[in-house]
């Protein structure tokens, strides 16, 4: 069973707030967790963010993987640390062609048969 750390919304159209939930990645994003590991309220200036620490320590040591938003609040509340920063490498560009000899100056002319 894959198991994630992800955000289950809740509130009115318009008005989101999600909770920090660890769920079955197969389920539906509202649909049934295994655990809630707290809240996330964005309208708050700055955003409100709640965890039990202890638990998403745990769900952590056992494999669960928090989904990509839920990992970049975590490292802001310094629960992980983030990854450091790889550059891609420049793409190289494939080698010329080479050029092709005139083959009408190198070959021999044969002789027109009369």
């Amino acid at each position: 069973m894959a198991v994630k750390i992800r955000l289950a919304r809740l509130g009115d159209k318009k008005s989101p707030f999600y909770r920090v939930v660890v769920a079955d990645s197969r389920n539906a994003r509202d649909g049934k967790c295994i655990e809630n590991l707290g809240t996330y309220d964005p309208l708050k200036k700055p955003f409100e963010l709640k965890l039990n620490k202890e638990r998403v320590q745990y769900w952590l040591s056992v494999g669960a993987t928090p989904t990509d938003t839920v990992r970049e609040m975590f490292v802001k509340e310094g629960i992980i640390a983030a990854k450091p920063y790889v550059a891609p490498r420049p793409k190289q560009m494939p080698p010329a062609p080479k050029a092709k000899a005139d083959e009408s100056a190198e070959a021999p002319e044969t002789p027109a048969s009369e």
